[in-house]
């Protein structure tokens, strides 16, 4: 008996795949066979909250993190929880057919837990511009929404070249960048902020440090005399992130030419179709020559 049961479980397995089924690749490069395009999506990712927005798949989009916060409406969206440790009894709940999830934020037990369940997890580790925008492209390919991804990708690629035409020919200004004041966390290699930096005409400080976003020191930022310094605040530009500890090092060239800025993290962190925005922004604050006087404002 035993050895029929075995036989009938691989003879399933080897089944193909019903006609109206969907094969596709995350990411990290694991190979999923849904059953069809996914109707109902639950979002563990914050950038992947606003993708699905921005290319009309919300309506698929059955549940959220509760840093899922943009656009307003996906705050109305049924919460599931922290990034770290979901409600595995509230995502249930909700029936998805799938889970999107990511490598920089969610834990490896999560999926573990979910697949353990039967639940397909679809897993995104976006690490650069081209990444988001191949993001886009994959879950345009998810949802059904091919054709509005490609539209969103094109657009978004129109306003990068913009940018970079804006300051390709101009002196490149040592910009040191702030994710978080204490302890010191900065852009260092092949991250995005370093990436959206040198697309905007500036010259990161910290990019040949750590991998990512290294903790750094204070003083040897500051020895590297950025002539631009970028404060990221989180969730606002209205509340810069500990100014007056800059301020102080008025010998610094960014300090002394009034070169300290603000910027909204989200712009520059969520890997999402806002980092164009962020990256606008940023050039904005390198080369404001670069820009009229009412895109500076």
């Amino acid at each position: 008996m035993k050895r029929l049961l075995g036989a009938l479980v691989l003879a399933l397995a080897l089944l193909p795949a019903p006609a109206t089924a969907l094969t596709v690749t995350d990411q990290t490069g694991r190979r999923l066979v849904l059953p069809a395009p996914p109707a109902r999506i639950i979002s563990l990712v914050p950038s992947v909250t606003e993708v699905l927005y921005s290319i009309g798949a919300q309506d698929r989009l059955v549940g959220v993190t509760d840093f899922c916060d943009y656009p307003a409406e996906a705050r109305r969206k049924p919460r599931v929880g922290g990034m770290l440790a979901p409600s595995l009894e509230g995502m249930v709940s909700l029936k998805p057919d799938l889970v999107v999830a990511t490598t920089a934020g969610n834990r490896h037990e999560t999926f573990e837990q979910l697949e353990r369940l039967g639940i397909p997890v679809y897993v995104v580790n976006p690490v650069s511009v081209a990444d988001v925008l191949d993001l886009l492209a994959r879950l345009g390919q998810l949802t059904e929404r091919s054709l509005a991804a490609d539209r969103a990708v094109a657009a978004l690629r129109e306003r990068i070249h913009a940018v970079t035409a804006r300051v390709e020919a101009r002196k490149r200004p040592r910009v040191l960048y702030v994710l978080w004041p204490d302890p010191l966390i900065v852009p260092g290699r092949g991250s995005l902020v370093s990436e959206l930096i040198g697309l905007a005409g500036g010259e990161s400080v910290t990019a040949d440090g750590g991998q990512g976003y290294p903790r750094y020191s204070l003083e040897a930022a500051l020895a590297r005399n950025p002539e631009v310094i970028v404060l990221a605040s989180h969730g606002s530009e209205q509340s810069p992130l500990m100014r007056a500890q800059w301020e102080r090092f008025s010998q610094v060239p960014a300090i002394a030419a009034g070169r300290l800025h603000t910027i909204n993290g989200d712009l520059t962190h969520r890997y999402g179709p806002r980092i164009v925005d962020g990256l606008e922004r940023l050039a904005r604050l390198i080369h404001p020559e670069a820009f009229d006087r009412a895109q500076t404002r």
